[in-house]
Formats: structure tokens, C-alpha cells, sequence
């Protein structure tokens, strides 16, 4: 049984942490931080988990409440991390980060985009992007891994196949995204309030959305060509999801037939990936790790649909950690992690 440790577990993601791994069968949650919460129970804040957790008890962060465990999970708002994995990288078995502060490998990028200096820039060169569908062999083993954010994740997936294949251009990319409101974070803002957010849909971040570099700079990687995207997320009145649809002009003869051809030679053998010719929807994915993809070519404009779905807490963070951590530890990589969707 592996020991691992949530820090940030008061939080949404820190929450969805502690609901999917009540059903893996190798991983024991042995401490959980939240230090707004210090020494409140666990399902007094969430009583949906009451029943799995009756004991746990939220505690302060101590760098040696860590020591010795398999894997710690930060669940943290950006710019914490980077300050307390230093202190605890050398005496954990592996740190899945679920925030940004260890995805971009350039430090001025973060000065850049977070308008912020990196606190330790010397990790940055050893961290590991954690998209296990583009990137599964590098993550096996790591010690220090980024795990893909959700806007990220859903963008990503619905252009690597086609830019590796190089049918699109690679610099000229329109990525216009659907989010739920729990993507923003458990802490109030004006903008997520329910009267700002019910009956409401809002660009937000326009041109210098924080997921931008990090699209690209895996995109990039991926496909061994310099990638640009526009991306627009827009904010909706759900509580879960994400739809991404992106659009890229035609390089060469391309149809829709064979634009479903290429996802299905990409993501056909990916345990949480459907390809379908149907058009997904968020609802078909919430409370799962899937992921929902299908694409289309309108021959008219010369230009590539592709659309993705997927549940921004599960496989656009928590999913995504879980399913990181068990790849990095060499366990079977689907443990925990539910491929159904929760309907209606």
C-alpha cells in the first residue's frame, strides 16, 4: 500500500483528490493539509465524505508531515508550490503538482504570463509535463511532475494528432473554450459569485489567458515544430466541464473521414479516450477521466474542427494527478479512476 500526503485538500481539487482515491485499492491517504482548516474534520467541510474519511483532520503544512511518504499531491493556488517543494522533493518518493508552478521550462515565462519571478527556476529544467497521452514515457519514474492543467489538457488533446501529422499550420491556431465555474477556484471571486455567473457566459483572460504558454510549449514538444495558438476560454453558468473546440487551417488534402482516422490512430489504445464521429458533450463526461474527442473538415474554408470534452476536476486535475502518480510508480495506470460518466 503507498502512503501519500494532499497538500491544499481543502480546496476543490484537494477535494476530488480524496473522493477518487476512496476507490484505489494501492493508495492510503496518510496526511491532508489545508491551513485555513487546521484541525477541522475533513467531512465536517465536505460531508460527501463523511463515510470514507470519519477520522481525518485537516492540519497545517509542516514540511515533515511528509517525510517518508510515496507521494504528495499539491493541490495549491499558484506561486505556493514552488515555495515548499524544495523543502520537501528529497525526502518524498514523488511530488504531482497540480498547479502551474513546475509547467513552463523557461523562468521568464513566468515573469512573462504570471508577471511573477520563479522562486526556485533551478526545477524547472527537471520537471516532468504531465499529459500521459503525449508524454506517458517520460513520466514513468519522475520524480517532480506538472500535471496538465484542464484548459490545457482539453486544448492540447484536440491538436496534437493533427499537428504531429502536420495537416494543419501549426502558427496560425484559434482554440475558443467552454468552462465551468469550479475551474476558478473554491475561493469567492466577483466574477464567480451565482448572480454574476447564472444566466451569464463571459470571456475572460482575452489574449493573455496563464494557459497559453503552456498549450503551446507541449504542443511544440509534441509535434517538433513551433506551435502558436489563440486561446479564448469563456466562463459558464455549470458546475463542471470543459469544451474546447479549436481550429486549424488545412495544410493538405484532409477529410473528415480521415481527420477521425488520424484521432483514432492517436488515442485508439488510450484507456480514457473516446474518439467518436458524434459531437461530445460535457454532461457525457462529468465525474469521469474521460476524455471525448471527435473532429470534422469543412473543405469549403480549408479548415480542421476539433472538439474535446472533460471533466475539469477529474481528468483536468485530480484525474490527471492520480493517473500521473500511478504511471511515475509503475501501478496499473487506470487504478481509481472512473471511465463512466455520471448521468443525468
Amino acid at each position: 500500500m503507498k502512503q501519500v500526503g494532499i497538500l491544499g485538500g481543502s480546496g476543490y481539487t484537494g477535494a476530488e483528490l480524496l473522493r477518487l482515491l476512496t476507490t484505489h485499492p494501492d493508495y492510503e491517504v496518510k496526511v491532508v493539509t489545508g491551513d485555513s482548516m487546521a484541525g477541522q474534520m475533513v467531512h465536517e467541510l465536505y460531508p460527501s465524505l463523511a463515510l470514507a474519511y470519519p477520522n481525518l483532520t485537516y492540519q497545517a503544512m509542516k514540511p515533515e508531515f511528509m517525510d517518508g511518504l510515496d507521494a504528495v499531491f499539491c493541490a495549491l493556488p499558484h506561486g505556493i508550490s514552488q515555495t515548499i517543494v524544495p523543502k520537501i522533493l528529497d525526502n518524498v518518493g514523488h511530488i504531482i503538482d497540480l498547479g502551474s508552478d513546475f509547467r513552463l521550462k523557461d523562468p521568464q515565462a513566468y515573469v512573462d504570463w504570471y508577471l511573477m519571478e520563479h522562486a526556485c527556476p533551478e526545477y524547472l529544467a527537471n520537471s516532468i509535463y504531465g499529459l500521459p497521452e503525449l508524454f506517458r514515457d517520460e513520466i514513468r519514474g519522475g520524480k517532480l511532475i506538472a500535471a496538465t492543467g484542464c484548459n490545457a489538457a482539453a486544448s492540447i488533446l484536440s491538436l496534437a494528432p493533427f499537428l504531429k501529422e502536420k495537416v494543419i499550420e501549426s502558427t496560425s491556431i484559434v482554440i475558443n473554450l467552454i468552462t465551468g465555474v469550479s475551474g476558478a477556484g473554491k475561493p469567492p471571486k466577483d466574477n464567480t459569485t451565482f448572480c454574476a455567473v447564472d444566466e451569464n457566459v463571459t470571456p475572460y483572460g482575452l489574449l493573455t489567458h496563464r494557459h497559453t504558454p503552456e498549450i503551446e510549449q507541449a504542443l511544440s514538444d509534441f509535434s517538433a515544430e513551433e506551435t502558436k495558438v489563440l486561446f479564448t476560454p469563456h466562463l459558464a453558468p455549470m458546475n463542471r466541464g470543459i469544451i474546447a473546440t479549436s481550429y486549424g487551417k488545412v495544410t493538405d488534402s484532409l477529410t473528415t473521414q480521415k481527420a477521425i482516422e488520424i484521432l483514432h490512430d492517436a488515442y485508439g489504445h488510450e484507456p480514457f479516450i473516446y474518439v467518436s464521429e458524434n459531437p461530445p458533450s460535457t454532461k457525457a463526461t462529468l465525474g469521469s477521466n474521460a476524455v471525448h474527442i471527435t473532429a470534422r473538415v469543412d473543405e469549403r474554408t480549408q479548415t480542421l474542427i476539433s472538439i474535446v470534452t472533460l471533466d475539469n476536476l477529474v481528468k483536468g486535475a485530480s484525474g490527471m494527478a492520480i493517473q500521473n502518480a500511478n504511471i511515475a510508480m509503475e501501478i496499473e495506470e487506470t487504478l481509481g479512476l472512473p471511465i463512466a460518466g455520471l448521468y443525468p
